[in-house]
């Protein structure tokens, strides 16, 4: 996590780096413009070597939440930071007065973020991924197109029977772009929309004729942290589950934790005769949730072998995000890059109400809120200029529409802009300057 963070930050900012593992100070250094610092992040003499520089940000992500606590609790005795970001995976820590005692620091539940994508993707069955944002009770929800070849469907059509919700981007033999009203949406494709969740659901049941039966039985492959929190969520919504582990104490874990509501089978070996044999087939949901990306491709491949309709995958590398979506596996950003999505978008938000990465970090979103103090109200504003690379809209009242030429800005006015990866600075220069 450090790595890749400091691969994003280091670009535009200075970056100071602690870990006592000398030889990945030394990977890092070679790689990025950083500072190193070798040393125990639990030992306050470490922070002597930085408490003569003012630090705008301090992030702990070691796998240690208590680690991270101390850390926290340290560096405030020795750097000047004006934020700090902590990464915890025990969400017991939400419940206690810790994070008060820190200074009430942004923190991060990866855990809770990744058990919750899932948990919303059962509210929409024939959904590829489901997200939620701050200030709007839209989504963008993604669907993959199941309808005859010689079909197709024109955005604006489409529009005319969905007032409230607007086709954004699409992904197309793996080339993604950003949406037009003259576009043509067909079989295959991997469409998002952005708007009213009630009208997306049925968009999805108009382009995904697929028969999918309400989910009774599910199967959680990996006892993990992350498996057994998906399995809790599926609880409540009284889904029988069967978590398989080949790991004897995780299986003994797991069974005490979920308290006997939850089948564990140990399981040595893996093949379709054990699929057979432990009634798996029957099930209308496959979920692996172990930390290795190819393994977790792998069950998945099984799964649909055996005719699971819905079969979901945990990943934390987007080199395989292509790969997943062709063989018609819905990918879900695991614990990991859920954690360093969450504090690069948390550290974009300080002037900008959100922004989020999409289809595998292709797509860009960044929102705006206007607030009763913004300088904005009653001015006019320029759209961010139309091109084949972004989509602007505005939401007022909650309806969303094309944001085109100028308007006048008005209180509780919603900015959003969707684009590609490559426009990314120059939108985020726009909206940053209004």
């Amino acid at each position: 996590m450090g790595y890749n963070l400091a691969k994003v930050l280091s670009v535009h900012h200075d970056v100071t780096i602690i870990d006592k593992n000398e030889e990945a100070l030394n990977r890092m250094s070679n790689d990025f413009d950083i500072l190193p610092v070798q040393g125990d992040i639990e030992n306050p003499e470490t922070y002597l070597k930085l408490n003569d520089k003012e630090n705008n940000l301090f992030i702990a992500v070691t796998n240690s939440d208590e680690a991270n606590i101390l850390s926290l609790f340290i560096s405030q005795e020795h750097i000047r930071s004006n934020k700090t970001i902590i990464r915890l995976q025990n969400n017991f820590f939400k419940k206690t007065k810790i994070l008060q005692k820190l200074g009430e620091p942004t923190a991060i539940f990866p855990l809770e973020i990744t058990t919750s994508k899932i948990d919303s993707l059962l509210d929409f069955p024939k959904a590829n991924n489901v997200k939620t944002f701050s200030y709007t009770k839209a989504k963008l929800i993604s669907v993959r197109v199941n309808i005859e070849e010689d079909k197709s469907f024109f955005v604006k059509k489409l529009l005319e029977e969905f007032p409230n919700v607007i086709a954004v981007a699409k992904e197309r033999d793996k080339e993604f772009s950003i949406l037009e009203e003259n576009d043509v949406i067909k079989n295959k494709d991997l469409i998002y929309f952005f708007g009213d969740e009630e009208e997306i659901k049925k968009i999805c049941e108009l382009f995904d004729k697929t028969d999918i039966e309400k989910i009774k039985r599910g199967v959680i492959y990996g006892a993990t942290d992350l498996g057994i929190e998906i399995a809790k969520a599926l609880l409540k919504r009284d889904i029988q589950i069967k978590l398989i582990e080949k790991d004897d104490k995780l299986c003994h874990y797991a069974s005490e934790v979920l308290e006997g509501d939850v089948t564990v089978i140990n399981s040595h070996y893996s093949s379709h005769k054990f699929f057979n044999e432990e009634g798996l087939k029957n099930a209308e949901l496959f979920i692996s949730t172990t930390e290795n990306d190819e393994y977790n491709i792998v069950k998945c491949i099984e799964a649909q072998e055996i005719g699971i309709k819905k079969v979901i995958s945990i990943n934390n590398d987007l080199e395989y995000y292509n790969l997943m979506h062709r063989l018609g596996i819905v990918v879900v950003r695991g614990v990991k890059a859920n954690a360093i999505f969450s504090i690069l978008e948390n550290i974009e938000s300080n002037y900008i109400i959100g922004k989020k990465e999409f289809c595998g970090g292709k797509g860009v979103i960044f929102i705006r809120k206007i607030f009763k103090e913004s300088p904005l109200i009653g001015k006019t504003i320029k759209a961010y200029p139309a091109s084949k690379n972004s989509l602007t809209l505005l939401i007022r009242d909650e309806k969303t529409e094309y944001f085109y030429g100028k308007t006048e800005i008005k209180e509780g006015d919603v900015i959003v802009v969707f684009c590609v990866k490559e426009e990314d600075s120059k939108v985020k220069n726009w909206i940053y300057n209004l």
